[in-house]
């Protein structure tokens, strides 16, 4: 019931307008690296100090105009050139639907062909975020496009699909993140059961850590981290063929922990005003994220982020009540 609920939130649109407004408000700093380049790329250099490195979102949600998907572009480029001069240890995440994906795919493709193109300058790797099942294809398709051109890209196989096998095996010479899934989707393409998806998560780490390129585990969950950790050991796998990936905000003191072990350790950083479709996704992802946050949140003067998921329906109201006004 509560994925279902954060689902629905992460969808609202009106809710993730008003949450731009007040975000900051709520405490949203505590989940997003920064709402600019500058402020991110110090977040980064904090990171990359304890021997973490990352990669980079620029937040959007809702793009159906070809000047917002241009503006996200020229965002990413600008990410792009930062990360370069500032020499910081870190690499870009996107979203082909924040750059024209739901608009014209030939738009959406040349888009990400000018953000490849530039990161491949500077020996900067791109992931293709995935997104939910009516994107799956296309993304797949622009992947395939772009690496007739470019080795700089990479992309996310979602454990909950029952095609993410097929997926994984096809893309074994990618460099790929394996996750669980953060949207809803029907039972006809989805495993629905916590259970299922936990072991197709685990079946497709292995796969790919025994076959592929290089694998990144994005997971808040220790036991999973256990296992993997005991799998490399008894497979003799190299510590550089595979990373833990958590969320920027989440779980810092295991980030650290598994960084100081010696494990190669990426955080997902996510910056830009536009952070509440993401955040609630994560939280539909797993809903103890919630605990995870507010754990190391939690002040004297507010519950900053449980504000955000309790109070996100609020927001709307204290919208809809200005606007009558």
């Amino acid at each position: 019931m509560l994925k279902d609920i954060f689902i629905g939130l992460s969808q609202n649109q009106f809710l993730n307008s008003a949450a731009k407004k007040y975000g900051l408000k709520l405490g949203a700093q505590n989940v997003v690296a920064g709402t600019n380049i500058e402020e991110t790329i110090e977040s980064i250099k904090e990171l990359n100090a304890h021997g973490i490195s990352c990669t980079v979102d620029n937040l959007g949600e809702f793009v159906f105009k070809e000047e917002e998907a241009t503006e996200a572009k020229e965002q990413i480029l600008k990410v792009i050139e930062a990360i370069h001069q500032e020499k910081v240890d870190a690499h870009i995440s996107l979203k082909p639907t924040q750059l024209g994906l739901d608009i014209d795919y030939e738009f959406c493709l040349n888009n990400l062909r000018e953000i490849v193109d530039k990161a491949n300058q500077y020996n900067i790797f791109i992931n293709f975020d995935m997104e939910d099942y009516g994107h799956l294809q296309p993304s797949f398709d622009l992947l395939d496009e772009l690496s007739t051109e470019y080795n700089n890209i990479g992309t996310v196989i979602q454990a909950y699909f029952y095609r993410a096998e097929e997926d994984i095996q096809k893309y074994k010479n990618y460099r790929l993140r394996i996750v669980k899934g953060a949207y809803k989707e029907p039972e006809q393409y989805a495993y629905q059961d916590k259970s299922e998806i936990d072991a197709n998560f685990i079946k497709l780490i292995e796969y790919h850590l025994l076959n592929g390129k290089f694998t990144s585990i994005a997971t808040h969950d220790h036991n999973i981290i256990n296992h993997v950790k005991e799998f490399v050991k008894k497979n003799d796998i190299p510590n550089d063929k595979f990373e833990f990936q958590m969320l920027y905000g989440f779980r810092k003191d295991m980030q650290l922990k598994l960084a100081k072990e010696g494990y190669n350790f990426c955080t997902y950083v996510p910056f830009g005003k536009d952070w509440y479709g993401y955040f609630m996704r994560r939280l539909a992802e797993r809903p103890q994220n919630l605990n995870l946050v507010v754990k190391q949140v939690f002040n004297k003067k507010t519950n900053t982020v449980l504000g955000v998921a309790a109070g996100a329906f609020l927001l709307g109201r204290m919208t809809k009540k200005k606007k009558r006004k």
